[in-house]
């Protein structure tokens, strides 16, 4: 299944769902109609029993340069900027497991729109900024604390101080992005990589996604104690019955969401 609406793409393979920035021309910067494109292919996604995990993904020289900074001028003042639709917590609302395609640049609100992937795989061509300081202003989708879980406090103080670029090299070794792949391979990565994640019990894989988010948000102990929680849920559904028994009878098993 394809579908298209205002410079964003949903497709559909198996399990596996395909977000694509489509607005090359502009290096995929997003408008408001992009955003709100993308929020209803986040709420598809969500409530479709087929799909387990998504990627997200942009096309030709860029994943997403951020916002259109060409619009931000539309806005009547600070304060209506602030309360605008923003395409990061849009991706944020995903309960499935999203994986970033990062096929270029992953500048700005991009970047921000990849930290807010649960994994994110870059080409070797990728850059990645926080450019906003050039401009007189800071992100405002998570950058300063995603950054900083990512990458630590020092290497996200030198992104977001200067606002100069990163290459895919650095990346990797920061932490920023979990591998690198040359350009033309990246795609059927991120696919392998969800059609892997699909074929786990996909109740287990949304849990582990939630209790990853919480983890950062909560004193150990009582995270320790919610995941305990959330492994008690888990352990309740068929899914895990499912398991238990492929298990003992030394076959792969087969999941169905229940």
């Amino acid at each position: 299944m394809t579908s298209a609406s205002g410079g964003v793409r949903l497709d559909t393979d198996g399990h596996i769902a395909i977000i694509t920035l489509e607005r090359a021309a502009k290096l995929n910067a997003v408008t408001p109609e992009m955003t709100e494109a993308l929020a209803g292919y986040v709420t598809a996604v969500n409530e479709s029993r087929d799909l387990r995990v998504a990627v997200l993904t942009g096309t030709g020289r860029a994943f997403c340069a951020g916002s259109d900074i060409a619009g931000l001028a539309d806005y009547d003042s600070p304060w209506q900027f602030g309360g605008r639709p923003d395409y990061c917590d849009a991706v944020r609302g995903l309960r499935k497991p999203v994986i970033a395609a990062i096929n270029g640049y992953a500048f700005g609100g991009g970047l921000e729109l990849a930290l807010t992937c649960d994994i994110r795989l870059a080409a070797d061509t990728a850059s990645f900024a926080a450019p906003e300081i050039k401009l007189g202003w800071i992100g405002g989708g998570g950058m300063s604390a995603l950054l900083a879980h990512s990458i630590g406090p020092s290497n996200a103080a030198l992104m977001l101080l200067t606002g100069d670029p990163v290459d895919a090299a650095t990346a990797l070794r920061w932490g920023l992005v979990t591998e690198v792949h040359a350009a033309t391979d990246l795609r059927a990565r991120a696919l392998q990589l969800a059609a892997t994640i699909a074929s786990r019990a996909p109740i287990a894989a949304e849990t582990a996604k939630l209790n990853l988010g919480a983890a950062f948000d909560m004193p150990l102990g009582r995270a320790i104690d919610y995941e305990r929680h959330l492994q008690t849920i888990c352990f309740g559904t068929a899914d895990a019955a499912e398991g238990r028994a492929a298990f003992a009878g030394r076959r792969e098993p087969r999941f169905q969401g229940r």
